[in-house]
């Protein structure tokens, strides 16, 4: 299903005045229960994104149009990311594990515990140019059966985990959130941006060399609707925020500058296109999709 919704960017800041694309948004599906996850594969010319209650990952081609199948069941997956070889990585709430996609189809799990108990149920992921992969662990996948597998938490606590890419440990890099959700590097990875939802902010840490975090101060506030969730940054280093019924677009000094606004609440959002000048975007039961005069950051396997 495919059908177009007028753009309407609010400027909030002169610095957002200039962006700008497309006068129309696609809709290029609808029929989700809750979308998320969108990841974009540039060798196949194609989005895969999640309906995690649905227990399914489907998949646009953007040769033409056709929306189908990619995965199911599938483990209740939320997040999805590419790692520096373009494949696919993926948190399922369902199996509370963070899984790898090998290139033959065969699926590798990257981590499902830290010091031998079960994560909650890991949402978001995001890799560093290192190849270690961080993630974020709320509990959503096991409050009920609605998008996971109803369970008694293992682990004292949300966390943000990282997984060293030479030994696979994993190991705890932030342990004062409420529930951890997006994530995103800077563009000189010297950053970690994380958002907590239920405190309805995001957070910005400084990353050392040997891959802790320090700092974590408050980045921006008052994420709409049930607060913040997924991110992305575009190669100007400006963070774009899913909330509510919008994608908020922040300055890299933390001044919300301006608003995309959707008809349906926002979960994720990613950089596609062979320009990577598209947006995608998972909101509520559809999958948007607007061109715009902005490109995304380069991603670690460009």
């Amino acid at each position: 299903m495919m059908d177009a919704i007028p753009t309407r960017f609010e400027v909030l800041d002169e610095r957002f005045a200039a962006v700008g694309g497309d006068s129309w948004i696609e809709r290029l599906h609808h029929g989700a229960r809750w979308a998320e996850g969108p990841v974009y594969f540039p060798a196949g010319r194609f989005l895969a994104w999640s309906d995690i209650p649905n227990d399914r990952m489907l998949r646009w081609d953007e040769m033409t149009g056709a929306v189908g199948p990619f995965r199911q069941p599938a483990g209740y997956v939320n997040g999805n990311t590419l790692d520096r070889e373009g494949r696919l990585i993926s948190c399922e709430q369902g199996g509370r594990r963070v899984t790898r996609t090998e290139h033959d189809g065969s699926v590798t799990v990257v981590a499902d515990r830290w010091e031998g108990r079960r994560f909650n149920s890991p949402n978001d992921a995001v890799v560093r140019s290192d190849g270690s992969i961080w993630f974020t662990d709320p509990s959503y996948g096991i409050t009920s059966d609605y998008e996971g597998v109803k369970a008694e938490p293992e682990i004292d606590g949300c966390h943000v985990y990282r997984v060293d890419p030479a030994t696979g440990e994993v190991r705890v890099v932030a342990d004062d959130f409420v529930r951890p959700n997006g994530l995103a590097f800077s563009l000189d990875e010297r950053l970690l941006y994380v958002a907590d939802t239920r405190r309805r902010h995001l957070r910005v840490f400084d990353v050392r060399d040997d891959g802790t975090l320090s700092g974590g101060k408050v980045f921006a506030e008052g994420g709409e609707g049930d607060g913040f969730d997924g991110m992305r940054l575009d190669d100007t280093g400006r963070v774009w925020a899913a909330a509510g019924k919008a994608v908020h677009c922040f300055d890299p000094d933390g001044t919300l500058i301006g608003r995309l606004h959707l008809p349906e609440d926002v979960a994720n959002l990613v950089f596609g296109g062979p320009k990577r000048n598209r947006l995608f975007i998972a909101a509520t039961s559809s999958l948007f999709s607007l061109m715009l005069n902005v490109t995304g950051a380069r991603p670690v396997w460009a």
